[in-house]
This record gives C-alpha cells, structure tokens and sequence, in this order.
C-alpha cells in the first residue's frame, strides 16, 4: 500500500534528497554560515546509519561568493554573477566536505545544466554517478553550473532541481528546507495564519497560497518549491518542506515529527523513462486533440492517433518530445512523435487508411505510442464523461 501519513513516508523512503536554500545556509552579511552546514551534516550522518543513501541539493554558490569576494551586494548583471559563483562554489563544496570529513565520509561535487537532464545520454550519466557514488559512500552535493549556465543564473532555481534529482533515484523523500516552515493558510508573518501541515495530492489551488517572498540571496519562492511539488508528486515521489533553519530539522524529520507541510504523492511511483518524457524535457511543439482523444489517452492508457488530432503548434522532428493538450488547451501529457511537424499537418484527423493514401505506406499506427507517452495531469475537461 502506497505511504499516507508521516511515519510511513518516511519508513519507505530508501533515499534522501535535501534540498538546502541559500538563506538557510547564508548569514545575514552573505557569508555562508560553517556551523548550520555542520549541524545538517551530523543530521545527514545519522540518516545514513539507517541505511539510507542521501543526496544533497545545495544552494549557495553565488551568495557563498559574495562574501568570498566581500561584494558589496548581489550583482545584477551576468558576468558578476558567474564570477561570484565560481569563487563561491569552491568554497561551498569544502565547507560541506569538511563538515561531512568529520563523521567519516566526504562530499562529492556534481555541477549540471538544463542540458544535462534535457539530454537522455547525459540524463543516465548523472543517474549513474549518483548511484555509483553511494557504493564509496560519498555523499553527492548537486548543484546548478551557474558559471556557464545563462538560463539558470536568470530564471532558474534549486527548488525545480532537487524535483529532478528526485526522479533519478529509486523511493526518494524530497525534503526541501527554507526559512519558512512549509506552506501556510496565509501570510507566514502574521500570527493569524496557520501551517499547513498535510497536503494529499497536488491541487491548482495550491497556487493561491503561495507569496513570493524573496531575499536578494535566493532565486525561488513558495511558488518555485510548489512547481517542484507538483512535478515530484506527480511521479510518486512525497516531499517536505520545512524550515532548514530550525534545530535538529532532518532529525525530526526522520521521527516522523509533524513539521514543515508534507506533500503526498498523487499516485503510484512512475518508471524512469516516463518520468524523464513527462518531468525533464521540455517540449518542442504542442499537439491539440478532441475531447475522445483526451479521454482514450488520459484515462485508458491508450496510443494517441492522428484522428484525434485538431491542430499542431511549432517546429518539431520526428522523435522530438511534444506536449499534448485537451479541448480547453490544458496540457495533460507529453510523448515522443513518430511524425514530425509538417507530416502531422498532412495526417491530423486522418484515419490510418488515409494516412497510408497520403503518403504512399503507413510507417506508424499511432503518433505518439503510449509506451513513449507519461499523462501529466488526470483532471477531466469540461464535457468529459466518467473514465
């Protein structure tokens, strides 16, 4: 049976990814804070003796380089920003070594880019570092490559990261700490609000409760950790989040102690494959398809074929990840097309006896055959029959 409450999310948990935000391991002056990464190493060293791997997700580059370059702030423009993270990140990842040294074992650095889990060669390769490196019984310390990723350094953040180091690992726990302890009914500053300290499942509305708070040492909110939360639920993966900065943090965790808000997941565990096709790549077009098609996909498990398509956005090749939407242009899934965009033009609504007409034989039954095909959201559109 599935885990729903604390004591067994936790029990079932054979990995651990820690995602820690900068303000959680940064003083007020910018300068990274020894001793809280000490206290989360102790705390990780006794995760471990339960037998339990642990992957760290670390921010703290760029702040960690701030201070180390003794800035006056954090820069604004690109150059800056990589230069700070490239004097922080060797300063990051000694300190989490040495804190880790002290209890026996050692930190090992793995930098990436989008392009990294984008790229399903490189995809693996990661996934395979991560699972090699517990045979030494090193501890991975993950992190965005800020000096040569551009895209990263201007909109992205760990949050999403750690949700995608999660789907390489096999029955992970995502425990996300900020400063903030979990999601809250309202406005965490005001006394009148109240933690939320269960969720079942994600729900849009979720959305609503989040305030984008941000210091300048952090690059993700409440709404960045919540698109983590959907992306790792959405998989099978239950996450936490909790404030890294309270005493004991992951050892209360770990007793199944009622802090922070905790997540469940929406189904059951997801394979590999279709984690990566619905949860890492981003799509280079968009199918649109009639309410029969959504239902027979959505719902049944079913191949998605050309009669059920109504329109094709952007420029794709064939093998290339799409994202297809319902009547009401929600995405619900992603797969990899058997056609690229200008034959799919020719094909939609088509029949497979027309499409053979058209283009002379029938290389595919399907467009997207439901083994190369993960449904990302199961909510019925409006019109839509039981399943």
């Amino acid at each position: 049976m599935f885990p729903r409450t604390r004591q067994e999310v936790v029990a079932s948990a054979r990995t651990i990814v820690v995602k820690v935000g900068s303000n959680v391991l940064s003083r007020p002056d910018d300068t990274l804070d020894p001793e809280r990464i000490r206290e989360l190493a102790e705390q990780i060293h006794r995760i471990r003796q339960t037998g339990r791997q642990v992957v760290v997700v670390s921010s703290g580059a760029i702040a960690a380089g701030i201070g180390r370059l003794k800035l006056p702030g954090r820069p604004t423009d690109l150059p800056h920003l990589q230069a700070a993270a490239a004097a922080g990140q060797a300063h990051l990842i000694r300190t989490w070594d040495e804190a880790f040294a002290q209890f026996g074992f050692h930190a090992a650095q793995i930098l990436v880019t989008a392009n990294d889990f984008k790229r399903r060669t490189r995809y693996l390769n990661v996934s395979n570092t991560i699972h090699t490196l517990a045979e030494y019984g090193a501890v991975p310390v993950v992190n965005e490559n800020d000096t040569v990723s551009i895209e990263e350094i201007k909109f992205g953040d760990n949050d999403r990261l750690a949700a995608m180091v999660a789907n390489l690992l096999r029955e992970p726990l995502l425990v996300i700490l900020s400063t903030v302890d979990g999601l809250f009914d309202g406005d965490p500053a005001l006394p009148t609000s109240r933690r939320i300290p269960l969720v079942d499942g994600w729900s849009e509305d979720l959305r609503g409760l989040a305030l984008d708070i941000q210091s300048p040492r952090g690059t993700g909110g409440m709404h960045s950790k919540l698109e983590s939360v959907r992306m790792a639920t959405a998989v099978g993966t239950c996450v936490l989040v909790a404030a890294g900065t309270q005493p004991r943090i992951l050892d209360r965790i770990l007793a199944g102690e009622d802090v922070g808000t905790l997540f469940l997941a929406a189904r059951e565990p997801v394979p590999a494959w279709k984690r990566w096709i619905g949860y890492t790549v981003t799509p280079k077009g968009r199918l649109h398809v009639d309410a029969g098609a959504a239902q027979a996909v959505r719902h049944h498990g079913r191949s998605l074929l050309a009669i059920g398509i109504t329109g094709v956005d952007g420029h794709f090749e064939q093998g290339e990840l799409v994202s297809i939407v319902d009547p009401d242009g929600r995405e619900f899934a992603r797969g990899l097309t058997n056609y690229d965009a200008v034959t799919l033009r020719k094909l939609m609504g088509k029949r497979s006896r027309e499409i053979e007409q058209i283009l002379g034989h029938l290389p595919y039954d399907s467009v997207v055959h439901r083994d190369n095909l993960a449904v990302t959201e199961r909510r019925k559109p409006k019109g839509e029959g039981s399943p």
